[in-house]
């Protein structure tokens, strides 16, 4: 409504959606679960068991996704032994975008890089994994018919299309995942360009012209369409650990609650290095590059000397060295990354975007259009149009609107930090397995 342009303009559109998600549906299109999120916890037990057996490093091989529970292979397998009465009765397993597009448009379909994010996809064949079907126990049936971006999956249905201000018969085509859209939106669509994302969570990922794959699995690799392929690591706290820390803030005291802005705020009055606190940021375990669910926060080193600033500030630069992490394996499987583009809720702080460019030793550059996602979701039904000639063209929707280089001082204070922060991480291992039994039996 605010940009003016009439209804009947519109040439297409697609759905952007987050990747890992999966719901049970019955034979009458029914859902028999609600939607089970990456964040979903439960299938940590089935997951160890595969990556403890050597049909784990095959699986990574052919589906490009370490053995991890965030996966709907492993939520199946998960339902399949402690809801047997919904696993006989499910028909097809979808995520929550396919659905949004059956309810769009009454047609069952998913694309690469959805179904690349089920850990069910043959990331090279571009065909469900037989090997993944049988370790799940469903059959390729089950799933929805695969497609590229631009594929046609159906028009808009008159009951959705009222409401969204849009001619019944819109075009919409298949699309992509948010993290795809999230790259291509922001420009970065060659091998040298990797985009840091940070909201809820975090991931720093490339697009690449081939499969890449990470002989210790520390890494995934999603199929975006026949030519393009995003590779990288993704963490579970982003923002949402300084959520956790404000929130935490706000039970002390009766006054103002403390908004996220006032958090930065307070990291931004301690020194880089945060007085040598050491913060391990897995309040809700972890992902890449260790793929441990039972990681648990640390702050490590702390002293009478330290105060709140210190925690917030220690809390950032924990994210940044987990990042740091990514890059050195993205760096170790051949992807020679020398400029980051920034997306998402970090990019509204010049703290945060300052401290991610120091302890990754690179130029951060800013998009002038933040939702880069829904960018890229606009683009893959203007290029199956023939508005644009391929994903590249997609620079020419970019303009940059500030960049963040480096401080040579605040890098080499992180360089001398990180060395303590992933011996930490190394020597913490079985502890944080035991901590997770113990909060477990303590009802936590």
């Amino acid at each position: 409504e605010r940009s003016g342009a009439p209804p009947e303009s519109c040439g297409g559109m697609s759905i952007g959606g987050a990747l890992h998600s999966v719901m049970a549906m019955d034979e009458r299109d029914q859902p028999l679960t609600g939607v089970i999120t990456w964040a979903d916890g439960r299938a940590v037990k089935q997951a160890q068991a595969v990556a403890a057996a050597e049909s784990g490093r095959r699986l990574y091989q052919e589906t490009g996704c370490p053995a991890h529970g965030m996966y709907p292979l492993y939520k199946i397998m998960w339902l399949r032994e402690n809801r047997p009465e919904i696993f006989k009765k499910a028909r097809r397993y979808v995520s929550a975008k396919e659905y949004i597009g059956f309810r769009l448009t009454g047609a069952w379909g998913v694309d690469y890089s959805l179904a690349a994010g089920s850990g069910l996809l043959n990331t090279t064949t571009l065909q469900w994994s037989d090997a993944a079907l049988d370790q799940a126990g469903i059959r390729a049936g089950q799933l929805s018919p695969l497609a590229a971006p631009i594929a046609f999956l159906g028009r808009l249905r008159a009951e959705a299309a009222v409401p969204m201000g849009l001619p019944a018969g819109t075009s919409v085509v298949a699309g992509s995942a948010d993290a795809v859209n999230s790259s291509i939106g922001a420009g970065a669509v060659t091998p040298a360009e990797a985009t840091l994302m940070i909201g809820t969570s975090g991931a720093l990922r490339v697009v690449a012209p081939r499969p890449v794959l990470d002989p210790r699995a520390r890494s995934w690799c999603y199929a975006i369409d026949a030519a393009h392929w995003l590779v990288g690591g993704a963490i579970n706290n982003g923002g949402m650990a300084l959520s956790w820390l404000r929130d935490c803030l706000n039970q002390t005291h009766a006054g103002t609650a403390l908004t996220f802005e006032d958090v930065l705020a307070l990291a931004g009055r301690a020194p880089v290095g945060s007085g040598g606190l050491v913060c391990l940021p897995f309040l809700a375990g972890e992902r890449s590059p260790n793929w441990n669910l039972n990681a648990r926060a640390v702050f490590f080193g702390m002293s009478l000397g330290h105060e709140a600033r210190h925690l917030a500030r220690a809390l950032l630069e924990g994210m940044a060295f987990r990042f740091k992490s990514l890059l050195a394996v993205l760096t170790e499987v051949g992807l020679d990354v020398r400029r980051i583009v920034a997306s998402g809720g970090f990019t509204k702080s010049e703290l945060w975007l300052q401290v991610m460019a120091d302890a990754l030793g690179r130029e951060l550059s800013v998009p002038v259009w933040g939702e880069t996602s829904a960018l890229a979701a606009a683009f893959w039904p203007f290029l199956s149009m023939g508005g644009a000639a391929s994903i590249g063209d997609i620079r020419k929707w970019v303009q940059l609107m500030r960049v963040r280089q480096p401080v040579p001082e605040h890098a080499a204070v992180y360089e001398r930090i990180y060395p303590l922060y992933t011996e930490l991480y190394r020597s913490l291992t079985g502890a944080f397995d035991e901590a997770a039994r113990l909060q477990l039996e303590l009802g936590l």
